[in-house]
């Protein structure tokens, strides 16, 4: 198979940028990464699994700082590339779907600094719900006690840089976590952390079905 697939993809998602208002500059540096993606994604399968082991090894020789957005590229680009065409659908007829950028970030701190003060960090009312529900839930699933307090502090890690927020959305959990992330050295944190803020998103905007989203093992 050529990378036929991936030329395809790579120009219906920069078509749909492009529809969108983006400008060259900003097209170009998208096509700059998802041309290089795609070196290691031809005549790969469809597999998410396999996706995000690309991703993280071209993220890895790249400044953290460009992280955030491209984070954001490679998760809206996935869709194209496994060919999900009704994904791609809903995306070029939502009228709210907007490039990736960044209109707002968490303040820049070090992990070690956030990490070593959230014993001292006192969360509100509106914090403190989601976060007991998650617990809770992770307890129920049958999670110990050294895996919840884990899972907590990564949450609440998550909470603070969150705070100065203009708005509490999706768009902007999402963006918090983009710009968390590349404050790990270790890609297994990485991981864990994804893993947790997607089951923590559920508890966050109160989804009655949340606990079916907790995934152990």
């Amino acid at each position: 198979m050529s990378n036929s697939r991936e030329q395809e993809a790579r120009q219906a998602y920069l078509n749909l940028l492009k529809a969108k208002g983006v400008d060259a500059a900003t097209l170009q540096h998208r096509e700059r990464f998802l041309q290089a993606l795609a070196v290691d994604l031809a005549n790969q399968p469809a597999d998410s699994s396999v996706y995000r082991d690309v991703v993280e090894k071209h993220l890895e020789q790249l400044p953290r700082a460009e992280w955030p957005v491209l984070l954001a590229v490679a998760r809206e680009y996935f869709p194209f590339w496994i060919q999900d065409i009704k994904a791609v659908a809903a995306m070029n007829a939502d009228a709210g779907f907007t490039p990736p950028s960044i209109s707002w970030q968490p303040l820049a701190q070090s992990l070690q600094a956030l990490w070593d003060s959230l014993d001292q960090t006192q969360f509100s009312t509106a914090e403190n719900w989601p976060l007991k529900a998650y617990r809770h839930a992770l307890r129920q699933e049958g999670a110990e006690l050294d895996v919840v307090e884990t899972r907590i502090k990564l949450v609440k890690l998550l909470l603070v840089r969150l705070r100065d927020a203009p708005t509490q959305d999706a768009k902007l959990y999402r963006l918090a976590v983009d710009n968390t992330l590349p404050l790990f050295d270790m890609k297994e944190t990485r991981r864990l952390f994804l893993v947790v803020v997607r089951e923590f998103y559920y508890f966050w905007i109160g989804d009655p079905d949340a606990l079916n989203h907790i995934v152990l093992g």
